[in-house]
């Protein structure tokens, strides 16, 4: 992991494409402004671990049923 030190109003670039900027800091909490181009998806960690457990779970059960149905299908159909 790199590490870098940073004051209010001062930036880190990543790939001439993505801009953090550190807007303030209060106490223990730090807010960051992120310029990126839209297609970049950007999510607090916490959201972005719900959407991939909710996208796991999502993709497992539903495949094992419509795979059960479509050899079903398949079957029915020869």
């Amino acid at each position: 992991m790199l590490v870098l030190s940073r004051k209010k109003g001062e930036s880190i670039i990543i790939q001439d494409q993505i801009e953090l900027t550190i807007l303030s800091v209060e106490g223990d909490t730090v807010k960051v402004g992120i310029k990126a181009p839209k297609h970049i998806d950007i999510f607090r960690q916490e959201v972005y671990l719900s959407i991939k457990e909710a996208n796991k779970e999502s993709a497992v059960a539903p495949t094992q049923v419509n795979l059960a149905a479509l050899m079903e299908r398949l079957k029915a159909g020869q």
